[in-house]
C-alpha cells in the first residue's frame, strides 16, 4: 500500500474562516492547503491581505499549495493578463507554491485548432509571469462537453511542446478525468490531484455537476482509488487534494470526522 500525501482545498469547507480551516487541517494531520479567490465573505474576496494569510499559515504551520483559480485562462486579453498578474503578485506575498489555471467553460473556444492555439497563446504568455514570480501554473482541464480543454493530452502536449514542463504541471482531477473519459494519466507532469467522488446512483455521467461531488466513500462511482492508486504506481509523489462541491458537504456540522473518515477509506482502498 502506497501512503496518500493528503491536501484540503478551502471548498471542503467553506464556511471557515481562513485561520479556523488551518487548523481544520493540522487537526487533520494534513499540512497541505490550497486557498481560493471564489468564496464569499472569505478570503481572498474578502479584502484579507496576503500578509495576514501567509501569517496564518506559518502559525498554524501549514503550507499553500495554491491559489484556485484563475478562470478563463485560456482566452487571452488585458483583461485576463491583469488577473494573472493580480493573483501572481498575491500567490508570491502570501506564499503559495502555484496558481491553478481553469479553461473557459461555456461552450465557446472549442473548435479544433482555434482550442489548441488559444491554449498555446496563454501558456506563451503567463509562463514569464508565473517564472518571475517562482509560481509554477497548474492547468486544470475539465471533463465536461461544453469546456475548451477537457484533454490532459492536449494540454501535455502544449507544455512539452513550449518546453515549460518547469513553469508548468497538470492537475489531475478524479471527477473531471471520468467525466473526460481519457484514459491517459500523466504521472510526470502532475502536479496536484484534486479528489472528490459521487456517490448519487441516479445521475448520469453526463449529468454529473459540481454539487454532486461529495467526499470519497466505498459508494463512489468515479473510482478515486483506482485513479489515486494508477498516478502512485506511475511515481507521483505530490498532494491529492479534497475539493468537494457539494452542499451536503458544506452543510456539515463535523467535516473532521467526514474528512477523517474520507481519507481513513482511501488510505485502505489505495
Amino acid at each position: 500500500m502506497t501512503s496518500i500525501r493528503y491536501a484540503l482545498n478551502h471548498m471542503a469547507a467553506p464556511k471557515l474562516g481562513i485561520d479556523d480551516f488551518f487548523a481544520l487541517a493540522k487537526s487533520l494531520g494534513i499540512d497541505a492547503v490550497e486557498i481560493r479567490n471564489d468564496l464569499d465573505g472569505n478570503a481572498i474576496l474578502d479584502g484579507t491581505q496576503p500578509s495576514e494569510i501567509k501569517a496564518a499559515a506559518a502559525r498554524h504551520g501549514v503550507t499553500i499549495i495554491s491559489i484556485n483559480a484563475l478562470q478563463r485562462f485560456n482566452e487571452w486579453n488585458d483583461t485576463r493578463a491583469a488577473e494573472a498578474r493580480e493573483l501572481i503578485d498575491y500567490a508570491a506575498a502570501c506564499g503559495a507554491k502555484a496558481l491553478v489555471l481553469v479553461p473557459k467553460n461555456d461552450g465557446t473556444g472549442r473548435e479544433d485548432g482555434a482550442r489548441q492555439a488559444n491554449l498555446r497563446q496563454s501558456l506563451t504568455a503567463l509562463k514569464p509571469m508565473l517564472d518571475a514570480a517562482g509560481i509554477t501554473g497548474l492547468v486544470e482541464p475539465l471533463g465536461f462537453e461544453i469546456c475548451s480543454l477537457s484533454s490532459k493530452t492536449e494540454a501535455a502536449e502544449a507544455i512539452r511542446e513550449l518546453g515549460a514542463e518547469g513553469s508548468f504541471k497538470l492537475v489531475h482531477d478524479t471527477f473531471h478525468h471520468h467525466l473526460a473519459g481519457e484514459a491517459a494519466i500523466f504521472a510526470d507532469l502532475t502536479g496536484l490531484i484534486h479528489i472528490s467522488g459521487v456517490d448519487d446512483a441516479k445521475v448520469t455521467v453526463s449529468d454529473m455537476r459540481d454539487p454532486h461531488r461529495v467526499l470519497v466513500t466505498s459508494a463512489d462511482r468515479l473510482d478515486n482509488a483506482g485513479q489515486v492508486r494508477s498516478l502512485l504506481q506511475a511515481g507521483y509523489t505530490g498532494p491529492c487534494s479534497f475539493e468537494p462541491f457539494s452542499p451536503e458537504v458544506h452543510g456539515l456540522q463535523d467535516p473532521a470526522a467526514a474528512l477523517r473518515q474520507s481519507m481513513d477509506y482511501l488510505a485502505s482502498a489505495v
